[in-house]
């Protein structure tokens, strides 16, 4: 019998056989999830291309899980877990959001799968943030509690967007004509780059030349576009504020971890921006911020490590 686990996100699921035993991870798979009608296809089609029959899945997903039925935020896809599970010939499956699963790898990313931007030494004991830019903006804590990890669930992402500084407040108002309300997800993701691009063309009253997120963010790192790169920086500042209003709001002394596949991307440029700064200006906190580390994951599948670290726990204490 085997064990697998799955990342699904708006663009694309990774799936991987889980050791239950070790946590190691082998048979690792990715799919864009346009090539699928369905998450069942996928994992059929994955599960094809295994020795043995699976009996145990846990799916990291991109979206809110508080029932039988589950509907992606930016995707298509919907299901019912019951009748995938029956559908799969299962004995458990657990569907948990995708932050719930990065956040889990947390605990267990060594020192050459993260880099440090700042800050002292991470308590042990203490709550944990962790967001990422990609598709969406996910959001999660983790604690600690009785010998088992927890990650504190919510949608983090799509909290009112509040801007820092007048340039900031411009876009915001840019972005208020066209959507109403303007979640911090309308910037810190793929799409929300190009919204920071677009806001700042119109105000500069130049015509846009990016739809495609990659395509901003190239022209900002080689340097072909002024506003490109003036988006990206705008966008490391807006993660910064973003991110210590995270630690605050929970006393995240365990630090906070960015995950996410847009950061990576640009590291070295990321390092250099203004992301730090503005993580600690809040007027009379800045000192006690200043002593939170923030971290970004370079683990290439924290989604697929996190969903592991979820069942294990979760077999461990059950009948199966």
């Amino acid at each position: 019998m085997l064990s697998v686990v799955a990342d699904v996100g708006g663009t694309n699921i990774r799936l991987a056989v889980c050791e239950l035993e070790t946590g190691k991870l082998s048979n690792l798979k990715e799919f864009a999830c346009a090539e699928f009608i369905t998450l069942e296809a996928a994992l059929v089609q994955y599960f094809a291309t295994l020795q043995d029959e699976v009996k145990h899945l846990c799916v990291g997903i991109a979206c809110p899980v508080e029932d039988d039925h589950v509907v992606m935020t930016n995707l298509s896809w919907e299901f019912s877990q019951q009748a995938l599970k029956e559908k799969l010939k299962l004995a458990s499956l657990y569907v948990i959001n995708d932050y719930t699963a990065i956040s889990l790898a947390v605990p267990f990313l060594s020192s050459e799968e993260k880099i440090q931007i700042g800050g002292g030494e991470a308590q042990t004991d203490g709550v944990t943030a962790v967001f990422g830019p990609g598709t969406g903006l996910g959001v999660s804590h983790i604690i600690k509690s009785a010998g088992k990890w927890i990650s504190l669930d919510g949608e983090g992402g799509h909290v009112s967007f509040t801007p820092n500084t007048r340039e900031q407040a411009d876009i915001l108002f840019q972005l208020q004509a066209q959507f109403g309300h303007v979640s911090a997800e309308r910037i810190l993701s793929g799409q929300g780059l190009v919204n920071l691009y677009q806001s700042l063309c119109t105000l500069s009253e130049q015509q846009a030349k990016f739809e495609q997120p990659k395509d901003v963010s190239n022209a900002a790192l080689d340097g072909s576009c002024d506003i490109a790169r003036r988006s990206l920086q705008v966008f490391c500042q807006v993660m910064g504020g973003f991110a210590g209003n995270l630690a605050l709001n929970l006393d995240c002394t365990g630090g906070v971890y960015i995950a996410g596949g847009i950061v990576p991307r640009f590291v070295d440029f990321f390092q250099a921006s203004e992301f730090r700064s503005f993580f600690e200006d809040k007027g009379r906190f800045k000192a006690y911020l200043s002593a939170i580390p923030t971290f970004l994951i370079t683990n290439d599948n924290p989604g697929l490590l996190g969903a592991s670290v979820y069942l294990r726990q979760e077999l461990a204490t059950s009948a199966f």
